[in-house]
C-alpha cells in the first residue's frame, strides 16, 4: 500500500473517530472532545487520549499516552488492539471498518428500524456485530482444516451467538458461526455467508444446513487481498484459503457457489485469472463458464485442480509441502516465481 493510500484511509477512520474508539477501544469512555482507555491495547484505564473532534491542537484521530508517550493515528488503534502484524491486515481491517453500519455517526432520536431477513441490509448488520477471527473459534475451526495461513483475512469475522433456524416453522436457536463479508468490487459490502460451528470449534455446527448465505450476491465474492493483474477464484472459502495457504501474496475471492463462482465479476485490472477448481460436475460446469467469460474479456484464464476433491483435502491430506509442489506445475512460470517462490 502506498503512503498516499494509508493517508487516505487515517483520514477516513478520522472521520468516524468516535465510532472506530467504541469498536476498538471498547474499555473507554469519552470525555468531552476526547475518548479515554488505558492504552492503545484497550486496557482499562484514563493514560491515553484519543482526540474526537478538530481543534487548535490537531485534527481528530490522533491519539496520545502520557503514561508512555506513545502516539499515533486510528491505524495504529486497529493494529494495536487485534494484535496486527502486518498492514495489510490492518488496512483490509480498516476498510471493512468503513463499510460497516457502525461507521456512520448515530443518530440519538432514530429508533431500531426491522430490516427483511436475508437482504444486504441484514448482512450489513450481521457484519457489524461481529467481531475479528483471532482468538477465536473461527480460527480454532480453520487450523483444524490445516489452514494456518491468517493474513489478509479480514473479510472473516466471528459471531458467538448468530441465529439459526432449521427451517420455516424450526426452533430458533443461536450458535457461534463464521461470518464472511460479501463485497463488490469497489469494497461495497453486498451480503453475507454464516457457517455455524461447534461448541468447540472444531468441526460445522451438527445442523441440517450450516452454511447460508444472505443479501446480495451475484458477481460478488468473499475477499482476500486487493485484486492487480492477478487473481484466483474459487468456490468455497476453505478450499480458497487452502490454496493461499500455499500463494499467500495472491489476491483471491471465494464466490460461495458453482453458480456464483460462474458470474462473478472482474477487476479493471485484471489480465490473468486462476480459476480454482473442484472435482465435481458442478465445478466443471462453473469453471467452463468462468474460462468463456474471461476469454471474451481479454483475460488469460488458467484452471487449477485439485488432486482429491477440492484443495482442502488436498492440503490435509499430503502436507503444505507437497501441495504447493503439486500447484507449481499448474502456475504460469512468472506467477511460479513471484508467488510461489516468495512464499517459501
Amino acid at each position: 500500500m502506498t503512503r498516499h493510500a494509508a493517508s487516505d484511509l487515517a483520514h477516513r477512520l478520522a472521520e468516524h473517530a468516535q465510532a472506530v474508539c467504541r469498536h476498538y477501544l471498547s474499555n473507554g469512555h469519552r470525555q468531552g472532545n476526547y475518548w479515554t482507555v488505558g492504552d492503545v491495547r484497550n486496557a482499562p484505564g484514563r493514560s491515553m487520549f484519543v482526540r474526537l473532534k478538530p481543534s487548535t491542537k490537531g485534527p481528530p484521530g490522533k491519539w496520545t499516552d502520557a503514561a508512555t508517550g506513545e502516539h499515533g493515528d486510528l491505524l495504529d488503534v486497529i493494529r494495536e488492539s487485534l494484535g496486527l502484524v502486518n498492514f495489510r491486515d490492518v488496512a483490509d481491517e480498516a476498510r471493512l471498518f468503513l463499510a460497516m453500519p457502525d461507521a456512520m455517526p448515530p443518530r440519538p432520536a432514530a429508533p431500531i428500524t426491522q430490516v427483511p431477513i436475508g437482504s444486504p441490509e441484514a448482512a450489513r448488520r450481521l457484519v457489524a456485530m461481529s467481531k475479528p477471527i483471532i482468538g477465536t473459534l473461527v480460527e480454532t475451526y480453520l487450523r483444524g482444516r490445516g489452514i494456518a495461513t491468517l493474513s489478509g483475512t479480514g473479510s472473516l469475522r466471528f459471531h458467538p451467538r448468530c441465529y439459526y433456524r432449521p427451517g420455516d416453522h424450526g426452533r430458533t436457536e443461536t450458535l457461534p458461526a463464521m461470518i464472511a463479508a460479501v463485497t463488490d468490487l469497489d469494497g461495497h459490502l453486498t451480503g453475507a455467508h454464516r457457517t455455524w460451528l461447534a461448541p468447540d470449534g472444531t468441526g460445522k455446527a451438527l445442523v441440517d444446513t450450516p452454511r447460508r448465505a444472505m443479501g446480495d450476491l451475484l458477481g460478488h465474492a468473499v475477499r482476500f487481498g486487493a485484486p492487480g493483474s492477478v487473481m484466483a477464484a474459487g468456490e468455497g472459502i476453505e478450499t480458497t484459503l487452502s490454496l493461499r495457504c500455499a500463494l499467500p501474496d495472491m489476491a483471491m475471492a471465494a464466490a460461495l457457489s458453482a453458480a456464483h463462482l460462474s458470474a462473478i465479476l472482474f477487476p479493471p485490472t485484471l489480465r490473468r485469472l486462476y480459476v480454482i477448481r473442484d472435482n465435481d460436475p458442478a465445478g466443471d460446469g462453473a469453471r467452463d463458464s468462468l474460462l468463456e467469460r474471461a476469454t471474451d474479456a481479454g483475460i488469460d484464464a488458467i484452471v487449477l485442480s485439485p488432486a482429491m476433491q477440492d484443495f482442502n483435502e488436498d492440503l490435509g491430506r499430503f502436507g503444505l509441502a507437497a501441495f504447493r509442489a503439486s500447484i507449481a506445475d499448474q502456475l504460469m512460470r512468472k506467477d511460479r516465481i513471484r508467488y510461489l517462490t516468495q512464499a517459501a
